[in-house]
C-alpha cells in the first residue's frame, strides 16, 4: 500500500472515528440525564409531594401542525441507486456521478473455460434502464481523452454472447486512463483475478470507482477534486478504483480468502508490485461508504495475499492493437429487464 493511499485511508478513518466518538458520547450523555431523572428517591418520612410535570404527553400524542411527508405526493427526492441484475453481473449506478458505485461478478474455472462469446459482436451502449437525464451517454466519452473502462471485464463473460453484451452497458463503465492503466496495468489485475480460479473453485469480485482526497501542497488541507467529462459535463472521472476479492474454497461454511486493492486512475509502471496497492477491506468500505463483508465471520476469513502470490503477469496480448480502438459503437442494444 502506497504512503499516499495509507494517508488517505488514515484521514478517512480519523473522520469516521470522530463521528463515531461524537455519537457515542452524545448517547452516553443522554443516558446519564435519563439515569439522573429516574434515580430521584423520596424519603419514606417525607411529606413533600412530587410535583406533577406540566406536560406529560409525548410528542406522538400531540397533534402535529406540519406534515413533512406530504412532499412525497410530488415525488421522492432520493438518492436512488439503479440496481441492475444481469446474467454476468449485478451493478448499482450512482445517478449523481454517472458512474456505477459497484459492480459484482462471479467467475469459476468452468465459466472461464466456455468460449461462446466474442467481443467483436458486442457494442458499447447506453443503459435505457436509467432515466435519460441521469444516464451516462456515449457522446460523453467522445474525445474526452478517457477510455470507457469496464468494471466487470468482457473477458470474464465469454461463456455467452448475451453475458458479454451485458458488460458493454455504460452502467458497467467509468472513465479510465487508457495507456498505462486500462490497457495495461488494470488489464493485468483483471488477469490476476482470473488466474485465481486455478487455485479457488469460486471467485467473487466487486469493482468500482473511488473519489479520494488529496492534500493541497499550499495550505495543507485535504480536498476531493476530480475531472468531469461530457457535454454538458456530468460524468465524473474517478481518482481511484478498487477491487474487493472473495476467493472461496468451495466448501459449505468454508474459508474465504479476502483481498482488497486500490489503484490510482493513472499510468502505472508494470514493474510496480500489486501488493503495493493492497489495503484492508475496511479501508475500501470507509472510502466508498459500502459494506462488503459484515456477514462473513472472522473465523472464516483469510488474507488473500498470505494464501497465494499476489502478483501480476505481464503478457503481450495478440489483439492488443485491436483493443486500443475497442468495439464499434452501435445504438440499439436494448437494456434487458431488471
Amino acid at each position: 500500500m502506497s504512503k499516499t493511499t495509507f494517508a488517505i485511508i488514515a484521514a478517512a478513518s480519523a473522520a469516521t472515528g470522530a463521528a463515531a466518538t461524537a455519537a457515542f458520547y452524545s448517547s452516553a450523555t443522554d443516558r446519564k440525564v435519563s439515569q439522573a431523572k429516574s434515580s430521584t428517591v423520596l424519603s419514606a418520612t417525607s411529606t413533600t409531594s412530587v410535583p406533577t410535570p406540566a406536560a406529560t404527553r409525548t410528542t406522538k400524542d400531540l397533534i402535529r401542525p406540519v406534515d413533512p411527508a406530504g412532499l412525497f405526493q410530488y415525488g421522492f427526492p432520493g438518492p436512488v441507486n439503479d440496481l441492475a441484475t444481469r446474467a454476468s453481473l449485478i451493478s448499482s449506478f450512482d445517478r449523481r456521478l454517472r458512474n456505477p458505485s459497484w459492480v459484482a461478478e462471479h467467475i469459476t474455472p468452468e465459466s472461464l473455460s466456455i468460449k461462446n462469446g466474442d467481443r467483436k459482436h458486442s457494442y458499447f451502449a447506453e443503459d435505457d434502464a436509467v432515466p435519460e437525464k441521469f444516464r451516462a451517454k456515449l457522446k460523453d466519452y467522445f474525445r474526452s481523452g478517457y477510455d470507457r473502462g469496464h468494471q466487470v471485464p468482457a473477458a470474464d463473460a465469454k461463456w455467452g454472447q448475451d453475458a458479454m453484451n451485458d458488460t458493454f452497458y455504460l452502467t458497467n463503465m467509468c472513465p479510465q486512463v487508457g495507456d498505462g492503466f486500462n490497457r495495461d496495468y488494470w488489464a493485468h489485475v483483471e488477469d490476476f483475478c482470473r488466474r485465481l480460479t486455478n487455485t479457488y473453485p469460486s471467485v467473487r469480485i466487486v469493482t468500482g470507482p473511488l473519489y479520494l482526497p488529496r492534500r493541497d501542497p499550499v495550505d495543507g488541507k485535504w480536498r476531493v477534486t476530480y475531472e468531469v467529462i461530457g457535454a454538458p459535463p456530468n460524468v465524473a472521472v474517478p481518482t481511484h478504483f478498487y477491487k474487493v476479492i472473495f476467493a472461496e474454497d468451495g466448501k459449505t461454511g468454508g474459508d474465504v480468502s479476502l483481498g482488497a486493492f486500490v489503484l490510482p486512475n493513472a499510468e502505472i509502471s508494470n514493474d510496480k508490485p500489486l501488493t503495493d496497492f493492497e489495503v484492508p477491506v475496511e479501508a475500501v468500505e470507509r472510502a466508498s461508504g459500502l459494506d462488503f463483508a459484515s456477514k462473513l465471520p472472522a473465523q472464516r476469513r483469510k488474507r488473500l495475499c498470505t494464501q497465494i502470490n499476489c502478483g501480476i503477469m505481464i503478457r503481450e496480448y495478440a489483439d492488443r492493437q485491436k483493443n486500443l480502438q475497442g468495439p464499434p459503437v452501435r445504438p440499439g442494444l436494448p437494456a434487458p429487464p431488471r
